[in-house]
């Protein structure tokens, strides 16, 4: 059966190309729409990190005008005690502008032994964890003593513990910004922040532990506050930070608008290419239903011939449709081992299991796509009468 319908292909063998380039191109923009698919559910399942839903973030700019690095301090100090006194704040920290959900990034190598991995830097005071709620896995946070620590403590993510030092522990390592001094000690390892939302992996990170002079660099105070906290409440706190903070422009956000607004600019790219697909998929569906339908025009003759010699209109409209399944199994062969590529070549650095199950729907898709576009048309075979097709030749 088989040997027969490779020769039957084999014999329009111009005709079937074309219709199984149409399969390869099909098979290589779906592999691609569903890589990005699988990528994007993948990180989504994955733990965000940190708790956003009442976490607010406060942009302010430091207009205060001395230059007495203690007098600033202790401004900032009075400012934290003052919001902690409102019933409705649990925790206040002063941190970096490249907080998450935000389009600023602060970067750089970070060297151990001849390892020097690419890592987002974060400056963080000693309540960041607690206004964030990271989970700590090994070792701890921040506190007073690092301040007259011999070398200057950090604390680093998972996926960065990752990149250094593989299972080994991690606590006490000495790391740093320079190849050739190293003056920061890993205190404690945190489970990775989705900075930049449901849909991209948390990447490589260190937190620096910010010192007496930070403050005049800083531009983000992060606020997390009890559920019952309303309109009212952020209306009152605006007026305490503006008025405490003269000559600021002070902005409120809530991090839960931030996070629907950083996962629906991640989602542009997957819709824009799920549009092309789906009119690509369109058009190579109504492409092969006509290839099919002309074939079985012009081959009325040998249909008749077959259905007056004995053979069912199941097994007529069976032969076409396996003629159609064998055309897409060769393009896919073709099509996968362009594929395969991917992940041995380590493209894009995604993980090689994103690949292979796009890899795997792909293929489903495309023998679906081409099963239903053969089985009307092979209906429409079986249904050719003998005689009728016999006295048109």
């Amino acid at each position: 059966m088989f040997k027969h319908l490779f020769k039957l292909i084999w014999n329009k063998k111009k005709q079937n190309f074309l219709l199984m380039s149409e399969m390869l191109v099909s098979f290589l923009i779906i592999f691609a729409v569903f890589s990005l698919i699988v990528f994007y559910y993948d990180n989504y399942k994955k733990p965000m990190g940190f708790e956003y839903q009442n976490l607010w973030m406060v942009n302010y700019n430091n207009t205060i005008s001395t230059k007495n690095t203690d007098s600033l301090n202790m401004f900032y100090e009075n400012l934290r005690q003052n919001i902690k006194t409102m019933p409705q704040v649990k925790e206040v920290s002063f941190c970096s502008d490249n907080v998450p959900f935000s389009n600023n990034r602060w970067s750089g190598d970070v060297h151990y032994k001849k390892l020097n991995p690419n890592a987002d830097y974060y400056n963080a005071d000693d309540n960041y964890k607690h206004a964030f709620n990271l989970k700590l896995s090994e070792g701890r946070w921040f506190s007073k003593e690092d301040a007259a620590a011999k070398y200057k403590s950090v604390v680093i993510n998972e996926e960065l513990k990752e990149k250094l030092f593989g299972k080994d522990e991690a606590i006490g390592k000495l790391v740093g910004q320079d190849e050739k001094k190293f003056n920061m000690k890993v205190i404690g390892v945190v489970q990775g922040v989705k900075a930049k939302g449901d849909y991209f992996p948390a990447k490589e990170a260190i937190y620096i532990r910010t010192d007496t002079g930070s403050y005049r660099g800083l531009g983000k105070m992060m606020i997390q506050v009890t559920p019952n906290a309303d309109a009212a409440f952020e209306g009152h706190l605006y007026k305490t930070l503006a008025n405490y903070m003269k000559n600021s422009n002070v902005e409120i956000e809530h991090m839960v608008n931030k996070r629907k607004s950083t996962n629906l600019f991640s989602l542009v790219p997957m819709i824009v290419t799920l549009i092309v697909a789906c009119f690509l998929v369109i058009n190579v569906a109504l492409g092969l239903f006509g290839v099919m339908w002309y074939n079985i025009n012009k081959r009325r003759g040998e249909i008749g011939l077959r259905r007056a010699v004995g053979a069912t209109g199941q097994s007529v409209s069976s032969q076409l449709v396996s003629e159609s399944m064998i055309l897409a199994t060769l393009s896919l062969i073709v099509g996968s081992f362009f594929a395969v590529q991917f992940p041995l070549l380590n493209v894009f650095d995604l993980q090689a299991s994103v690949y292979l199950v796009a890899m795997a729907l792909s293929i489903v898709f495309i023998y679906l796509l081409v099963l239903v576009c053969s089985l009307y048309p092979g209906k429409q075979a079986a249904a050719i009468y003998p005689a009728v097709a016999l006295h048109e030749e």
